[in-house]
């Protein structure tokens, strides 16, 4: 008899044996905890003909945004392919080649087709969300998971991570209430859901609610870090509520424990350091010898571009460390990428590429460039993926190299423009005072 999973769905070439091993996968991913990886290779060896187990290892290798990863999550879409499998599960051998060879767009609207068609397929919801988060697709975040809500409820396994999922998706389309709802309800169910914890952080960043952020954060630390592989990203948050607060000591702290003092080298997480540095480098915060490790850590991938929003970061370290032969390759490395077949080559050319390089010239001292290269992306920039939230960056690069370059008209107009969207932000009365200060 054909083996299912908890919703019902059939499972090619599975036993029970491999079965349990495979919804612990699942389980994992949901709540992004343990190492659902090791229990999807458990699976495959219990039974090497258990499609969806491979699907499921190939979409963690290929949704890591690493290189180095790609041909792991290749491998493993072959390896479904070849096997006996229902259409659905062909669908998402497709969805999972498509990502593997960079094309984001189409695995996004393969696996849309499948949620369509089977809207409790869990891992085809959480996949294509990832996605749309990569792609920087606000409205598919949201919508995505909208359609298929009227199939799931609360007795369903994993019902709170649909809920974390579309208060992601909320939060993105700026529909703050509903997400917050939504969020907070997916914690209450599974308070380890650490996707939906950062999603109700997202809303109070973006309101400004820093005091309730950190308070939300800090409520029961232990549920959304341990064992969490979204920890650092969750710690991230807590830090950027102290970090608009001026609170640097707090944000330094952070960044020396749990952020950074894992040292590790997945690049999700590097991402997350670079931010952070970067942004304390904006306001002129001395970060003394911090930028070195994590630009050796970037350095390692030099030379490989797989995802333009990496680049960023990247760059971010290169310049904070001044490794100038860093940041000439990964210039390089862009320029192979625009040259590619995949949608990074997009994603580097409409947004990755004009921000590194707004990056090394802010670096150089060269506010009047850096403000020429932003100004025109600011607006396109979901293009390459990312939050509201990360993003932020850009904004916030921008309106510092505006003072910087003492364009009185410009700066005073962008300084209010983000006092008008986050009046209860110290840092946006800060940037307010300097703008007005400047010689007209």
């Amino acid at each position: 008899m054909k083996q299912r999973d908890r919703q019902g769905l059939a499972l090619s070439g599975a036993s029970g044996a491999s079965v349990g091993h495979y919804e612990t996968a699942l389980g994992s991913l949901r709540c992004f905890i343990g190492d659902p990886i090791a229990a999807a290779e458990a699976a495959i060896k219990a039974d090497p003909g258990f499609v969806m187990a491979h699907v499921f290892k190939g979409y963690m290798y290929g949704l890591s945004t690493e290189a180095a990863a790609m041909p792991v999550a290749l491998a493993c879409a072959e390896a479904a392919a070849a096997l006996p499998a229902t259409t659905r599960e062909q669908g998402h051998a497709t969805a999972l080649r498509h990502l593997a060879e960079g094309r984001w767009h189409q695995a996004s609207r393969t696996l849309e087709d499948l949620t369509i068609e089977y809207p409790t397929d869990a891992l085809a919801l959480q996949a294509g969300h990832q996605i749309d988060f990569f792609t920087g697709n606000s409205r598919m975040l949201r919508d995505r998971i909208a359609r298929a809500l009227p199939a799931w409820d609360e007795a369903m396994p994993g019902y709170h991570a649909m809920l974390g999922m579309h208060a992601f998706g909320l939060e993105e389309m700026g529909e703050y209430q509903r997400a917050e709802h939504s969020g907070k309800r997916a914690v209450e169910l599974e308070p380890r859901d650490g996707w939906a914890q950062h999603a109700v952080a997202h809303v109070m960043e973006m309101q400004c609610r820093q005091a309730e952020g950190i308070a939300w954060m800090r409520q029961d630390t232990d549920a959304w870090s341990h064992e969490s592989f979204l920890q650092v990203h969750n710690w991230w948050h807590l830090a950027l509520f102290h970090f608009d607060l001026g609170q640097e000591n707090e944000v330094l702290a952070l960044y020396d424990g749990p952020i950074a003092g894992g040292q590790s080298e997945i690049a999700l997480n590097m991402v997350d350091e670079s931010a952070l540095l970067w942004r304390l480098h904006l306001t002129g915060v001395d970060v003394g010898s911090r930028w070195d490790p994590l630009a050796d850590k970037w350095e390692r991938q030099a030379g490989q571009s797989a995802y333009a929003f990496n680049d960023a970061h990247a760059m971010m370290a290169f310049v904070g460390a001044g490794r100038h032969a860093a940041a000439e390759a990964l210039l390089e490395a862009q320029q192979h990428a625009l040259a590619s077949a995949g949608d990074n080559a997009e994603f580097t050319r409409d947004v990755g590429q004009p921000v590194a390089l707004a990056i090394r010239a802010f670096g150089r001292g060269d506010f009047s460039e850096t403000v020429r290269l932003l100004r025109p992306i600011r607006h396109i920039a979901h293009r390459f993926g990312g939050s509201h939230a990360q993003r932020d960056a850009i904004d916030l690069t921008l309106v510092e190299a505006t003072i910087r370059s003492g364009s009185h008209a410009l700066a005073r107009a962008l300084a209010a423009e983000r006092f008008h969207a986050r009046p209860d932000s110290p840092l946006s009365r800060l940037f307010l005072t300097r703008a007005e200060a400047l010689p007209k």
